[in-house]
């Protein structure tokens, strides 16, 4: 049985209200990031955009609408996810499974040109240093000069004193907001598991038995603790020739590497 337009409506935006649940100024996060994105590709006829760890469509959904001429790829290793974005998003990108960072994985994307911009929200802290520093790497290859990677990610403080003040500060931004939906990360997937439309997906994503890096993610507790500073460093080091901060509240950030 496939999936239909009216349930993955649904899931889709209960997903969307979880994920404010977590995300400090999700919406103007994800505007910071077109805003980037278009001043990047400024002057191409037909951007090329990739969406790392693209979870249900969420950005690549909104990218799509504001740069209407991009060609969006959007890569995710969930089955459930990818199969939500591409039954409710399925003119916004075109979706590739595969796990980033592994071998084989940029082969998956088949672009067949310079990619113009790179973009992530809340996937690359799941990765190890090794295997991040790796990506990024592979990325500065995959970029045209002057393309850029954007990465919108809660980075924590290496100083423990500047990570305690920063994540009360994004915490009462959220409880200003009434940012928390009434359903959390875990009730949203249990939730799922009753849903007959979506047991196809969820088994196999079950038989991988692997944690999603899925775009806009969970409580972003876990992770490879990375801070602005590492992740900078390893950026310059793979080959960028300038990182810079555009947009910060709390630990979270919009960081913008330049090819």
């Amino acid at each position: 049985m496939g999936l239909s337009m009216a349930a993955a409506e649904l899931w889709v935006e209960r997903w969307e209200r979880q994920q404010r649940r977590y995300a400090i100024d999700r919406e103007e996060r994800f505007t910071v990031i077109a805003d980037v994105v278009e001043y990047v590709t400024q002057g191409q006829k037909r951007p090329l955009v990739v969406d790392l760890g693209c979870g249900p469509g969420s950005l690549a959904a909104r990218l799509a609408e504001r740069l209407p001429r991009a060609e969006v790829v959007a890569v995710d290793m969930d089955p459930l996810l990818l199969e939500l974005a591409r039954t409710h998003h399925s003119s916004a990108a075109r979706y590739v499974d595969t796990v980033i960072g592994e071998d084989g994985w940029t082969e998956a994307l088949a672009l067949g040109r310079a990619l113009d911009v790179a973009v992530s929200t809340t996937a690359l802290h799941y990765l190890p240093e090794a295997a991040l520093r790796r990506t990024y790497t592979q990325l500065a290859a995959l970029l045209r000069p002057g393309g850029a990677l954007i990465n919108g990610d809660h980075l924590p403080q290496r100083d423990a004193v500047a990570a305690g003040l920063a994540t009360h500060v994004g915490h009462r931004r959220a409880e200003r907001q009434q940012a928390y939906a009434n359903e959390d990360w875990e009730s949203w997937w249990t939730a799922v598991a009753d849903e007959p439309e979506l047991a196809e997906p969820l088994a196999e994503r079950s038989r991988r038995q692997r944690t999603p890096g899925d775009g806009d993610s969970d409580g972003y507790g876990a992770g490879n603790g990375l801070s602005v500073s590492d992740h900078t460093a390893l950026l310059l080091q793979a080959g960028f020739a300038h990182v810079v901060p555009v947009w910060q509240f709390g630990d979270s950030y919009v960081l913008v590497a330049i090819r």
